[in-house]
């Protein structure tokens, strides 16, 4: 029997790489697009390079996106690439919306013409909600987006149903809560903190600024994210899934708990920059994953601390390396 194909759009990126681990355990040729660039970042999947094939590719040609198609004939596509920076999306409201909305349609439409019974995984996202209309937030919870990335990933949540609907092609959207790892980018908020941590522990650092810490996110872990993604892949009829772990916490407990981990006093190190403040915020998120346990039997198994634990080693460890002196040789 020969294996399944699997084609993940932003493998370099922390999803990416957790899920390809995932797919290569479960016996699949995994192929990943990357764009042309000379600031390509194969760090997260530098393990895996010898075990899956890299594809040129870009959410913003389509004729790319046939040819990789044809290319690696795969029976799942799981689109995680975007401009996935909520910050960025203010600065580049344009190019968010050409990557991380039309992309989309881009992509579908080079399905619909390649091969239709190829399965779909869309990354939605909890920024969807926004300005939320209840709590917690369900699949049925009206949207809200507050900034050009959430407006963006609504253009593509609901272009993906249409399509499903329309072509019937089987296309999933997975509703991500927020999700973390040591893979995490460090322009992210909540590597920023483990990363600070690791930076004021090792005495390199005094400080770390931050915005609002009152914000409240509902926080699980990426490995457990992924293995939601292609659980939807695996079901007899294409929905539509909130993924997250119904329990919401504040910036300012991720910053207790990173630098209880180290035995720090958070509130003596960090100090609130209204540089880092969104235009528009997006207070409380807080996910309802009843119809993903129910349906798919999905649990998260990695609990909060857990994660930040994790994160700040991961940082420890590479504040290390990068402050170690540098030896001079020795004279012979």
């Amino acid at each position: 029997m020969s294996k399944k194909r699997a084609l993940i759009t932003g493998i370099t990126g922390q999803d990416g790489s957790y899920l390809a681990e995932l797919l290569l355990e479960k016996g699949y040729e995994v192929f990943g697009l990357v764009r042309r660039s000379s600031t390509v970042n194969f760090e997260r999947i530098g393990h895996l390079q010898d075990k899956i094939e890299l594809i040129s590719g870009d959410l913003l040609d389509q004729k790319s996106l046939v040819s990789a198609l044809q290319a690696a004939r795969p029976q799942e596509v799981y689109n995680l690439g975007a401009q996935s920076f909520v910050p960025v999306s203010w600065e580049q409201p344009m190019l968010t919306g050409e990557v991380t909305g039309l992309g989309v349609t881009r992509l579908l439409e080079a399905i619909r013409t390649c091969d239709e019974n190829i399965r779909f995984y869309q990354a939605s996202t909890s920024e969807l909600f926004g300005k939320a209309q209840e709590t917690p937030q369900n699949e049925q919870t009206a949207f809200y987006p507050r900034s050009p990335y959430g407006v963006s990933k609504l253009y593509a949540h609901w272009i993906t149903i249409n399509y499903r609907e329309s072509y019937g092609l089987f296309a999933c959207t997975g509703i991500l809560f927020n999700h973390e790892s040591p893979r995490r980018g460090r322009e992210f908020v909540t590597r920023k903190i483990t990363h600070g941590v690791a930076r004021i522990k090792h005495g390199l650092d005094q400080e770390l600024r931050l915005g609002n810490l009152d914000a409240r996110r509902d926080w699980g872990y990426a490995g457990d994210f992924v293995r939601a993604m292609w659980m939807m892949l695996q079901q007899d009829d294409p929905d539509d899934y909130v993924v997250a772990t119904g329990t919401s916490r504040t910036i300012g407990e991720f910053c207790e708990v990173a630098f209880a981990h180290v035995g720090l006093d958070w509130r003596q190190y960090v100090i609130v920059d209204e540089r880092f403040l969104r235009p528009a915020e997006v207070y409380t998120l807080l996910g309802d994953a009843t119809k993903a346990r129910e349906k798919l039997g999905w649990e998260p198994e990695v609990g909060f601390e857990e994660m930040v634990r994790q994160m700040v080693d991961w940082d420890l460890e590479q504040v290390a390396h990068q402050s170690a002196p540098v030896r001079p040789a020795l004279r012979r």
